[in-house]
C-alpha cells in the first residue's frame, strides 16, 4: 500500500524557491534542502526528483509569481508609458533597499551563476527575459500610438536596453553601497522616453 505524502508538495516548492533565491544553486546542498522543506530525502526526491530539477521547478515558480506582477503592471489600463517609467523605478527602489537588495532576482542570479554552463537553466532565463521584453515592447508600442512616446523612438530597441537596464540593475544593487548609482542610472536611461 502507497504512503500519502506527509507534506504539501505546493509549500515544499516555495521553500525551496526561497532557500535558492536566498543562496543560490551550487551553495545550496541537498541537507540544506531536506532541513529547509522539513522532508526526508526520499520525499523529495520521489516528489521532486534531483536538486537540479527542484532548482529548475523552483526558477519556473519564481518567474511565474514575478511574471504576473510585471504583466499587470505593464498591461493595465493606465498610460503605457507612465507604467514603462514606474516599472523601471520599482526596480530600482528594490536593488536599494533592504534585504530584497541583496537577494537580487532569482532569474539574473541564475543567468550569471549557472546560464554559461547549464542549457536548461539558460532556457527559462531567456525566456523570461524574453517575456519581460515583449511586455515593454507592448507597452512602448502603445505608448507611441497614444502619443506618449516620440514616433522616431523604436520600441523594441528602447525595450531590449530596458531589459538589460532592468538586469543590470539587480546585479548592480546587490554589491553596490551607493544607492544613487542605480537610482542615477534609472532616471537617465528614462531620458530616452521623452
Amino acid at each position: 500500500m502507497a504512503r500519502t505524502k506527509e507534506f504539501d508538495p505546493d509549500v515544499a516548492l516555495q521553500a525551496a524557491v526561497e532557500l535558492f533565491h536566498a543562496r543560490g544553486y551550487e551553495a545550496t546542498s541537498m541537507a540544506d534542502l531536506v532541513d529547509r522543506l522539513g522532508i526526508g530525502r526520499a520525499s523529495l526526491y520521489a516528489t521532486f526528483g534531483s536538486k537540479h530539477e527542484l532548482y529548475l521547478r523552483a526558477m519556473d515558480r519564481y518567474a511565474e509569481s514575478t511574471g504576473a506582477a510585471t504583466v499587470a503592471e505593464l498591461s493595465g489600463d493606465g498610460p503605457p508609458l507612465a507604467a514603462v517609467r514606474g516599472l523601471v523605478r520599482r526596480f530600482a527602489a528594490e536593488a536599494t533597499a533592504g534585504e530584497q537588495r541583496l537577494l537580487g532576482c532569482l532569474v539574473t542570479n541564475t543567468a550569471a551563476e549557472l546560464g554559461p554552463h547549464d542549457s536548461q537553466a539558460a532556457r527559462r532565463v531567456e525566456r523570461s527575459w524574453e517575456e519581460i521584453e515583449t511586455l515593454l515592447h507592448s507597452a512602448l508600442v502603445r505608448a507611441r500610438a497614444r502619443g506618449e512616446l516620440p514616433a522616431d523612438r523604436d520600441p523594441r530597441a528602447l525595450a531590449r536596453m530596458l531589459l538589460v537596464l532592468l538586469q543590470g540593475i539587480r546585479v548592480t544593487g546587490k554589491v553596490s553601497q551607493d544607492p544613487a548609482r542605480v537610482r542615477d542610472a534609472a532616471e537617465q536611461a528614462l531620458t530616452l522616453l521623452d
